[in-house]
Order: structure tokens, then sequence, then C-alpha cells
């Protein structure tokens, strides 16, 4: 059983940056993916951003060159970086680890980009 916690949401101004973390509570390192996603008010949730357990990655149109993904097999964690932040970023942000064939999520952080 795996559990996921999210940490690191937040109120920021519009061309700020956050990091959110996702802290797991069983052994990740052997998902094949970890990612990101988030939902936003009246919308679906959608991929942010994801990372094999190779280390491919791939990223949201609409996040690339803003956001990073890296992750630490040895923490046990997966992080978000997300730069020049705007607006339309504001979202409940939500860590996802692909342990196939179990999904798991964590009850997600909350993202707000106002001035």
């Amino acid at each position: 059983q795996v559990q996921l916690v999210e940490s690191g949401g937040g109120l920021v101004q519009p061309g700020g940056s956050l990091r959110l973390s996702c802290a797991a509570s069983g052994n990740i390192f052997r998902s094949n993916a970890m990612g990101w996603y988030r939902q936003a008010p009246g919308k679906e949730r959608e991929l942010v951003a994801r990372i094999t357990r190779g280390g491919g990655t791939n990223y949201a149109d609409s996040v690339k060159g803003r956001f990073t993904i890296p992750r630490d097999n040895a923490k046990n964690t997966a992080s978000l970086q997300m730069n020049s932040l705007k607006p339309e970023d504001t979202a409940v942000y939500y860590c996802n680890a692909d342990l196939a064939p179990n999904v798991y999520w964590g009850q997600g952080t909350r993202v707000t980009v106002s001035s």
C-alpha cells in the first residue's frame, strides 16, 4: 500500500515560483511512473508532468519550459518545480504513482496564482 502526501501549495503572484513535493509512505522506486496532475474549477483533471522509472519525462504543452519534475528515488519523493507561474496555473495539484495494476493519488494541494 502506498500513500502519497503533497505539500508546497499556496498563493503566489504571477511570475513567481513554487515547488511542490510528494512524499510516499511506501517504496515508490519501483513505480512505472510518477506524475503531477491538476484540476481547475469547472475543468477536468489534466496531466501536468510525468517522469518514468527510466527518467523519461513529458509535460503538458502549457507548462513546457516553466515546470520541471525531478525525482529522487533515494528520498522516496517526487517534486514539481513551477516557475513563471500564470493565473491559469491556478488549480489543485495531485501527485500520482503508477504501480500497475494499481494507481495511487494524493489528496491534492491547492495552488493559487493571483496578484
